[in-house]
């Protein structure tokens, strides 16, 4: 049995690698860095047009959980007790949000590098397309 929770991340990986076709999986990979450019763009342009950013910080508190507890050990010969259930005090961690001010200028210059990254990426990533199509006609 533990053999086979073993093999179950390299059978997960087998089954994720099967979906799609072989053009689709080239056309992807081709365009996974492209995808990445452009939310990075997203992100620096919604940045300019609000005049601050998003910063995730994570912040840890003590909260009250349901927790189990070990049944403490039965006298000889009775049979066991099952596990109580009962709330412990737990650090609980969470991830927040929180604004944080931007330096317009320089988030100018980042979304225009951005920008002609993308371009490039989009030159790029159309040959790369067409060459998949070639070699993986459907």
């Amino acid at each position: 049995m533990r053999r086979a929770f073993r093999l179950l991340p390299f059978a997960l990986v087998l089954t994720l690698l099967a979906c799609g076709t072989p053009q689709e999986r080239c056309i992807w990979r081709a365009t996974q860095e492209l995808e990445s450019v452009e939310e990075l763009l997203a992100e620096v342009e919604g940045n300019l047009a609000r005049g601050y950013a998003w910063e995730e910080y994570q912040q840890t508190n003590m909260q009250w959980v349901r927790c189990t507890k070990p049944a403490p050990p039965p006298p000889p010969g009775s049979p066991p007790q099952p596990p109580q259930q009962s709330m412990c005090f737990e650090p609980v961690t969470v991830t927040l949000q929180r604004r944080v001010a931007i330096d317009p200028s320089a988030e100018t210059r980042k979304r225009d590098g951005l920008a002609a990254k993308v371009a490039e990426l989009r030159r790029n990533a159309a040959a790369e397309i067409a060459q998949c199509r070639a070699i993986y006609p459907q």
